[in-house]
């Protein structure tokens, strides 16, 4: 069985196809990571196949300076914890694209310094 058709945690219908292999059904798979482009705090660009990242698990999204120095690896929004971001491979990142969805909130890091 393939990693996108093993039963996920919490099912629910996802626009994405998985890698091709139900040839146009509309499947249930585990959600993934959004893999969001950029730091909140600096705005530094943070491309899913490469650079340090940083993630909470609401996917709040910081570069590995802002999460060391400003942030002392907890989140300015939630208060978790920040780990490093896995890498997409980038044959799956064709299939299965990062997000382009920016979000900057500048002012949330700056009451953590």
């Amino acid at each position: 069985m393939s990693s996108c058709c093993r039963p996920a945690t919490r099912l629910r219908p996802s626009p994405r196809r998985c890698g091709g292999h139900h040839a146009g059904k509309p499947s249930l798979v585990t959600p993934m990571l959004e893999l969001r482009p950029n730091c909140e705090c600096c705005d530094t660009d943070l491309p899913a196949d490469s650079a340090p990242a940083f993630i909470c698990s609401f996917e709040c999204t910081f570069c590995a300076a802002c999460a060391d120095a400003r942030l002392a690896f907890v989140c300015p929004n939630c208060g978790g914890e920040l780990v490093a971001r896995p890498r997409r491979p980038v044959a799956k990142l064709a299939v299965n694209p990062a997000s382009t969805l920016r979000v900057y909130k500048p002012h949330a890091c700056s009451r953590v310094s």
